[in-house]
């Protein structure tokens, strides 16, 4: 098992597909279903033996919680915020562009 290149409260955005997001939780390795991985396609379908990332990810066109593999995400320096509804609910924005946890969320 390696450890988590990123952090909860980063923000990132996914290498193959036009959305980006904030982490808001880390599996050290795949935890998702079988068919959740075989719903991808072959060529692209992630290794297991990675991080996997839950985002508030949000694209042009709407916001959504997304689980995706460490190799698929690289790190966003935009500086843009992610206009996502849920972020409010556990972090609060840094001046440096990404989320800090708020305390009544680390249990």
């Amino acid at each position: 098992m390696q450890s988590a290149k990123f952090s909860i409260g980063q923000v990132v955005r996914h290498k193959l597909f036009p959305f980006r997001g904030v982490i808001f939780d880390v599996d050290p390795e795949f935890s998702n279903t079988e068919e959740w991985l075989t719903a991808i396609p072959e060529p692209i379908r992630p290794r297991r033996d990675q991080p996997f990332y839950h985002l508030f990810a949000e694209n042009s066109d709407s916001h959504y919680v997304a689980y995706v593999s460490e190799q698929n995400l690289a790190a966003d320096d935009t500086g843009e915020p992610v206009d996502h509804p849920q972020i409010e609910l556990l972090f609060d924005e840094t001046d440096d562009g990404s989320y800090k946890l708020r305390p009544e969320s680390l249990n």
